[in-house]
């Protein structure tokens, strides 16, 4: 029973489902009158759907119409074949792509989007709170957009030249410090991404600025006759005038320095810096962002120069006596009475003071770094740093060979001091000889010699000396190094040199050769790449003993090589004979053969003879039964 209700829903389901279906086969919008229309024009976007229905069912489509992204209208209709909706007085902030989107039950279809343009904007209109002002005078200024919708953003413009980057608000508040007249203008634009509408320029308002009548006034005393440390009077002051004029800020400066700031009136004492032959003092106004300002100039003698410190000597090795100078080379010569006191820095590190100006110590072990400062009056003047730089003295050099050293041919010698500091002059000698000279600029790095070795003990001769300085040269110990004699010459024998070589006797392969050991040595039979045997000896000969076999006949040679060179003996060839009990044997198997053939032919021949005999019996007794049988046939 529950089969039968559930197979009767699901007909009567599908029976109402077939009734009411339906398909959207196309959607199409279109902007009317046009899609480029004028400011104020009223725009209809009329969307057209295709729908197919089965059955009498009420179909209430949902029409959505987009701009961009953005769902801006949206309505329920009986009609499923077209919707019209309007925008009334269109603006440029409407111009963008448009698309109609339609949607029934689970259906739902949008059509191809359609671009509305929508020409011409609104002049601005300017207006400002004041057109006559005092520099430093505040100006607000407000820009009007009318009927304009959309995100506007408003730029002002002051001679043609931009008074605030673009900005959302309509209203700006500026400084004008120009005096003269200005014209001021304003504009915006519309944002529609990614485009910009810019309109036209706004009414020109003109501006008329006056100078602020408020003027500095500085004095200085003395004026002339200036040195370095000199006490100044310096006065900065409003003109009397304007002495309670609202918002007035009074700085006195000189270079990037202030000296003093306050409202109305300033007074210092100020002592003259160092270092420069020249300083304005600067006395100024600040009325918001204007500026009045009087200077002065004045030139400044120099009381001493920036001392220089030196070091004597100019090179020092490590635990050295060393003295530093610091002096200053010039005086003012109306000031002669004042002298300089001269300090190091750091002034407690290994050195002490001698006199004013000359300090003495020991070099350290490490670079250092000093300066020294010149002080009077007040002026301090500090030295350029002079790095103290101590050298290493050289160790005794090493003397070795670079490689191998081979006869008649060039070796290389290398010198090096483990210790020292760079640059290292070395020398070589021979025989008390001086011979090649080298200078190594860096670090841990030997001094290279090539020299062509025409004896075998010639390199005992050479030493080497290393020096960095005026101290007196390290010299090495001699130059201990074995020279290789190259192989000139092998030579193979065998050994015995007259017997018999047959198979199963023993021979021995001597190889002899002349060159520095240790020499190896390879044994080759001709043709074979794969050596025989190999050995390393420290003589100059060795053998290679082996027995004889017929497979051993062929030719042999040997090869020899040292640490120069290898050479090649002459070739020996080995006939191997055949073993005496095999020549022996030969003669007994050739007899024996022999009176086996003997023995076979008699053996054959008493055959022979005994088989006629029994052939001929045996005949006579068959020929005497013939003829009785032919007795026999012709009695009856």
């Amino acid at each position: 029973m529950g089969l039968l209700l559930l197979l009767t829903s699901t007909l009567l389901f599908s029976w109402i489902s077939l009734n009411t279906a339906v398909k959207i086969t196309s959607v199409q919008l279109t902007i009317e009158p046009s899609d480029n229309v004028s400011r104020s024009s009223t725009v209809t976007f009329r969307c057209k759907a295709t729908v197919l229905t089965f059955g009498k069912a009420t179909v209430n489509p949902v029409y959505e119409i987009y701009r961009g992204d953005h769902v801006i209208h949206e309505e329920t209709t009986s009609s499923s074949d077209e919707f019209i909706w309007q925008l009334h007085d269109v603006r440029v902030s409407n111009s963008g792509k448009y698309k109609c989107n339609i949607s029934i039950s689970d259906q739902e279809m949008a059509s191809e989007s359609a671009t509305l343009k929508v020409t011409g904007m609104s002049t601005p209109i300017l207006h400002l709170d004041k057109t006559n002002v005092t520099e430093g005078e505040y100006v607000t200024a407000t820009c009007s957009a009318p009927d304009e919708t959309g995100d506007l953003k408003y730029n002002f413009f002051k001679d043609s030249k931009d008074l605030q980057t673009w900005t959302s608000s309509n209203k700006e508040t500026f400084i004008l410090k120009d005096v003269g007249k200005h014209i001021i203008e304003c504009s915006y634009i519309v944002s529609i991404m990614p485009d910009l509408y810019q309109s036209d320029q706004s009414n020109a308002v003109t501006v008329t600025v006056k100078e602020l009548s408020l003027t500095p006034v500085l004095k200085i005393s003395p004026q002339d006759n200036i040195y370095e440390g000199d006490t100044l009077n310096i006065t900065c002051s409003v003109n009397s005038s304007f002495k309670d004029y609202p918002g007035v800020e009074l700085f006195l400066s000189q270079g990037t320095e202030l000296i003093k700031r306050g409202n109305t009136f300033l007074h210092v004492s100020w002592t003259t810096p160092s270092g420069a032959p020249e300083l304005t003092i600067k006395c100024s106004i600040f009325v918001n962002t204007v500026e009045k300002r009087d200077n002065k100039t004045l030139s400044v003698n120099e009381l001493f120069s920036v001392p220089t410190l030196r070091m004597s000597p100019l090179e020092v090795f490590q635990g050295d006596s060393i003295q530093l100078i610091c002096s200053s080379k010039t005086f003012s010569h109306n000031r002669r009475e004042i002298e300089p006191v001269y300090s190091l820095k750091p002034s407690d590190h290994y050195m002490t003071i001698q006199q004013n100006g000359v300090f003495i110590g020991n070099a350290k072990t490490t670079d250092f770094n000093y300066t020294c400062t010149a002080s009077a009056k007040g002026i301090n003047k500090t030295s350029n740093v002079l790095t103290i730089g101590p050298k290493v003295p050289v160790s005794a050099p090493d003397i070795k060979v670079s490689g191998n050293a081979i006869l008649r041919k060039n070796a290389e010698i290398l010198c090096q001091s483990e210790t020292g500091t760079p640059p290292i002059n070395y020398t070589l000698w021979r025989a008390k000889e001086k011979k090649q000279m080298a200078i190594v600029q860096e670090f841990s790095k030997p001094a290279n010699f090539t020299v062509f070795i025409s004896e075998p003990g010639e390199l005992d001769e050479y030493v080497c000396s290393a020096s960095n300085g005026d101290r007196e040269p390290r010299y090495s110990a001699k130059l201990h190094a074995a020279v290789i004699e190259p192989m000139t010459e092998a030579h193979l024998m065998v050994v015995p040199i007259s017997g018999d070589i047959s198979e199963g006797n023993s021979i021995t392969l001597i190889c002899s050769f002349r060159g520095t050991p240790p020499v190896t040595v390879w044994w080759f039979r001709e043709g074979h790449s794969k050596p025989l045997q190999d050995t390393t000896t420290n003589i100059n000969t060795t053998d290679y003993p082996f027995t004889l076999s017929k497979e051993h006949s062929d030719k042999y040679y040997c090869k020899a090589e040292n640490r120069a060179s290898s050479v090649e003996s002459n070739r020996v060839d080995l006939v191997v004979g055949m073993a005496m009990w095999k020549k022996l044997l030969i003669p007994g198997i050739i007899i024996l053969g022999v009176s086996s053939l003997v023995m076979v032919g008699f053996v054959l021949f008493i055959r022979s003879r005994r088989g006629k005999r029994d052939t001929a019996a045996e005949l006579s007794v068959a020929s005497g039964q013939n003829s009785g049988e032919c007795m026999e046939h012709q009695k009856t």
